[in-house]
């Protein structure tokens, strides 16, 4: 076995022993989804607006790995400067320009993501649409972020493909099953 296959497996085995979720694309060990974690906060008060958001991040390592960076993009709908919404590539330049065979996949997600989400850089977007908004208006910005979390990044849509997940013009069963009830009125005994 080279060299780089056995980093590969044992940064894989490294991220899969941590607190993430991972679930392997085909066989092999080159592509694989990690749920991650919004980070929590951006001090000991203030609370991140991606805070309890839930991401399920495509992974892909190129032959080369450690040598070469990975490829990560986000799955679900993330509403951020640095991400494109609608493939969801990431624009980190840890990742994408200063990789060094030094990081491995346990730091991409327990430091640069949370990282990036933390502190966007709107000068370099690949979403100029959120750029604009954060240089404008960051509390507007910040709202934005929480509703795309709302509606893209509950912890139970992250194993649902993207057709599965609920869109606005959709009821939950509870609010179909409400809804019924006070059209027809109470039961009688």
């Amino acid at each position: 076995m080279s060299s780089p296959s056995k980093r590969r497996d044992m940064d894989l085995m490294k991220l899969m022993m941590s607190d993430y979720k991972v679930e392997m694309v085909n066989d092999g060990m080159q592509e694989f989804h990690v749920h991650f974690h919004g980070p929590a906060e951006i001090s000991l008060v203030v609370a991140g607006p991606y805070h309890g958001g839930v991401w399920k991040m495509k992974v892909e390592l190129p032959d080369a790995y450690p040598y070469k960076p990975p490829s990560i993009s986000f799955v679900n709908k993330m509403y951020h400067p640095n991400v494109d919404e609608m493939s969801g590539s990431v624009c980190l330049d840890v990742i994408n320009q200063t990789w060094s065979p030094m990081f491995d996949l346990t730091n991409v997600f327990e430091v640069f993501l949370p990282q990036l989400l933390l502190y966007p850089n709107p000068s370099d977007p690949l979403n100029g649409e959120a750029a604009a908004l954060m240089m404008r208006d960051r509390t507007a910005y910040e709202q934005r972020v929480k509703e795309y979390c709302q509606k893209y990044a509950k912890p139970e849509d992250v194993g649902a493909s993207p057709e599965e997940q609920s869109s606005d013009e959709e009821l939950s069963d509870a609010e179909y099953d409400s809804d019924d009830e006070a059209m027809a009125g109470p039961v009688d005994p």
